[in-house]
Formats: C-alpha cells, sequence, structure tokens
C-alpha cells in the first residue's frame, strides 16, 4: 500500500497563533495537508498519521509564495476553537 494524502481548507475569520508557528497568522482560508502510512502487519487496514502541515504565505514575500510548516493536529483544532469563539 501506499501512503494516504488528505487536503483540507480551513477558515480563520480571526488571526490566530499556533504552537509551532512563529507569530500571529492573519485571518483567511489555509490549506493542511495530512500524510498517514499504512501500519503493515494487522489484519485489516489501518493508517498512522505521519504529517500534517499549513501552508502559509510569509509576510515579507508576499502572496506568491508558499511556506509549508509541520504543526500538531491538536494544535490546529484549539486554534479553530479559539477562532469560534471569538465570534
Amino acid at each position: 500500500m501506499t501512503d494516504r494524502i488528505t487536503h483540507e481548507t480551513v477558515t480563520f475569520v480571526h488571526p490566530f497563533e499556533l504552537a509551532d508557528v512563529d507569530g500571529k497568522q492573519p485571518a483567511g482560508t489555509y490549506t493542511i495537508e495530512t500524510v498517514e502510512e499504512p501500519v503493515d502487519s494487522l489484519s485489516f487496514v489501518a493508517y498512522r498519521r505521519v504529517s500534517t502541515t499549513i501552508a502559509l504565505a510569509p509576510q515579507k514575500y508576499g502572496g506568491a509564495s508558499r511556506q509549508l510548516v509541520t504543526i500538531d493536529p491538536s494544535d490546529l483544532e484549539a486554534a479553530r476553537k479559539r477562532d469560534a469563539e471569538h465570534g
């Protein structure tokens, strides 16, 4: 089997922060990519998360470039909850 890659878009209404990302990020829509690898030696199909990244537009280079930063999915979920509570 091969790795499974999923993409999700997340929209933040307010500026937000993530533990492994320097500085506050502006409100906007971001692409999240999760890579999972199959778990071998099981009698059923299962996957283990290898990485989760967020695509950021570095502020000093403008919107034309993207930087992928590895993040903790639980930090992302906490940031989403904080964003929803601001509304």
